[in-house]
């Protein structure tokens, strides 16, 4: 049965936290609010995790996962990243964005996008996640909690646990916290290119496009 922790928002509750962190631990596939939508996560390592979450989306091999950090020093471990991009980086994180970016040896090659060898990574602004990842100390893997034929993703933790009951080991609430996506950058040498708009404002990387 999927276990169902309510966690304040701005002040996560350490003895939950620790809890939710040992269900990753374990293999588990939680659902945790961000700062964008909420989203589906399990540990970097466990492959059947990672098929859990491909079967509860219906993807394909070919959907990129993305590594949500806790801060610059993790994504300098899991991507190539210049000196321009990392001022783009500390410049826009934490915040609603996800960056592309090339990936290091560190990044399992299941993760990586098999024509280009980049990773998704991003830093986000909200308590629980931040709390999460202090306490796990590396990435979580994840992907946007959005069901099969749906186009928005799931807001309500609620309706989460009602239409996802026996397929999540737990789900984490931290209230409604929207269901816009995150805005996509990839990142070349300070160079970037927005390749899907979100919450994320997109005025800083349009100014850095080239002429």
């Amino acid at each position: 049965m999927t276990q169902y922790f309510q966690i304040h928002p701005q002040n996560p509750q350490a003895r939950l936290i620790r809890q939710a962190v040992e269900i990753v631990r374990s293999g588990g596939v939680i659902a945790y609010p961000t700062d964008s939508s909420y989203a589906l996560g399990c540990h970097i390592g466990d492959k059947a995790a990672m098929e859990r979450i491909r079967r509860i989306r219906a993807l394909d091999d070919r959907h990129d996962f993305t590594l949500v950090c806790r801060d610059l020093t993790e994504v300098a471990l899991y991507a190539r990243v210049g000196n321009a991009d990392y001022r783009i980086l500390r410049a826009s994180t934490p915040g609603p964005y996800t960056f592309i970016l090339p990936a290091t040896r560190e990044v399992p090659r299941r993760l990586q996008n098999p024509r280009r060898r980049t990773i998704g990574l991003r830093i986000p602004a909200h308590a629980i996640v931040q709390a999460l990842l202090a306490d796990l100390a590396e990435p979580l893997m994840s992907v946007t909690l959005i069901l099969p034929g749906e186009e928005l993703p799931l807001a309500e933790p609620q309706e989460i646990r009602e239409r996802l009951e026996h397929q999540l080991d737990l789900v984490v609430d931290g209230g409604n916290c929207g269901w816009e996506p995150t805005t996509v950058v990839e990142l070349n040498d300070g160079v970037a290119r927005v390749t899907r708009s979100g919450k994320g404002d997109t005025g800083p990387f349009m100014a850095r496009l080239p002429e």
